[in-house]
């Protein structure tokens, strides 16, 4: 009927939905290109803020004088401060429906990043696995970040579990990619145009180098640190890591646990600033061969850590510098001097290669 102005009467149609909720499980194929939002200029207002979440002190990361004595233009940001900003700008798309990051392989870290560089993200998947429960499933992707030149500053594949839309949802052809169980030393060259063979041992504060460790050695790191709720909830916002899990305790009240999951790379970086006690002119990482957030960690836990030497390697052409395979556990709420290596204090097993400078080259 034509209203009262003569006009036609017209139906009220909803906007198209302006919000993203995530990708749930049955969203995902193999093969699908996510190209991620929100490139990040990495600034030395991160590095401070990052120091200041995790204590790190290895003076490769801390001091532009000692790096430019080596060939860098001034002080490389933590490389695990450079996973994070990659890894970040993933979870809205792969991991904002997540119950829970599950575990990493074949990542390794390409050229450095500095303060100043503009990091980007996009991830392919390759994998996918209903669980039995037909309430989620696990989705394997290989995530890779860039600088402002295109240079590749990380590839690496992780899987999560991620929540179904609908439980009923029928999702077809299981797909888990074969992974290596280690990054090759011989593929780890180690940065071009730098030169460690007059590797300050006085400025790192630590007198053992690469050839002073041996295969099958433990180190208890001692120290440990307590995770406050704001320092976990901060250190996430840096990243821009926009998982529910570790922000919204209106809904995560009603979860299994009834509170909210410390970021599991949090306890990464906890248990790398950790191992300075101990493997204080490990000055890189060059690799993550692999890695487990084994049991959930809190607000209010401190956490422990030590590590194995699993091998060691030379690096092809070079002689100041050589890689150690490491293996760190940390634990939640127990110390190490024990080496504890299962259990429900265990919340982390990473094995991963750092670089350190040689005997025989240092100053």
């Amino acid at each position: 009927m034509p209203s009262r102005r003569g006009a036609p009467e017209m139906t009220l149609q909803m906007p198209p939905q302006k919000t993203a909720s995530g990708n749930f499980f049955e969203d995902f194929r193999v093969g699908q290109e996510l190209v991620h939002a929100t490139p990040r200029t990495i600034t030395t207002g991160d590095v401070a803020l990052y120091t200041a979440l995790y204590g790190p002190r290895f003076a490769l990361q801390s001091s532009d004088e000692v790096a430019r004595a080596h060939g860098y233009s001034a002080a490389p940001v933590d490389d695990l401060l450079v996973f994070h900003v990659v890894f970040g700008k993933t979870v809205p798309d792969v991991s904002l429906n997540a119950v829970a990051n599950l575990g990493y392989a074949d990542c390794r870290f390409g050229v450095p990043v500095f303060p100043g560089d503009t990091i980007s993200t996009r991830s392919t998947v390759i994998g996918l696995k209903e669980n039995s429960n037909r309430q989620s499933g696990n989705v394997y992707v290989r995530s890779t970040g860039r600088n402002q030149r295109g240079a590749v500053v990380l590839d690496y594949v992780r899987w999560v579990m991620v929540r179904k839309r609908d439980a009923g949802a029928e999702v077809t052809g299981a797909v888990v990619p074969d992974l290596p169980t280690v990054v090759d030393p011989a593929s780890l060259a180690g940065p071009r145009g730098v030169d460690f063979r007059a590797w300050d041992v006085a400025a790192s504060g630590s007198p053992h180098l690469w050839d002073d460790y041996a295969v099958g050695e433990r180190i208890d790191h001692v120290d440990g640190m307590t995770i406050e709720e704001a320092e976990h909830m901060l250190a996430t916002r840096l990243y821009q890591n926009t998982a529910r899990v570790h922000f919204n305790q209106y809904e995560q009240k009603a979860g299994r646990f009834g509170r909210r999951l410390i970021y599991g790379g949090h306890i990464i970086s906890l248990a790398r600033a950790l191992a300075f006690n101990g493997l204080g002119n490990g000055v890189l990482v060059a690799a993550i061969n692999g890695g487990r957030h084994v049991n959930p960690t809190f607000a209010g836990d401190t956490v422990f850590a030590w590590s194995a030497v699993l091998d060691k390697a030379p690096l092809a052409g070079r002689d100041d510098l050589g890689a150690l395979r490491i293996r760190t556990i940390a634990t939640k709420d127990q110390p190490t001097g024990d080496y504890p290596e299962a259990g429900e204090a265990v919340v982390l097993d990473l094995d991963y290669w750092v670089l350190m400078p040689r005997r025989g080259m240092a100053a």
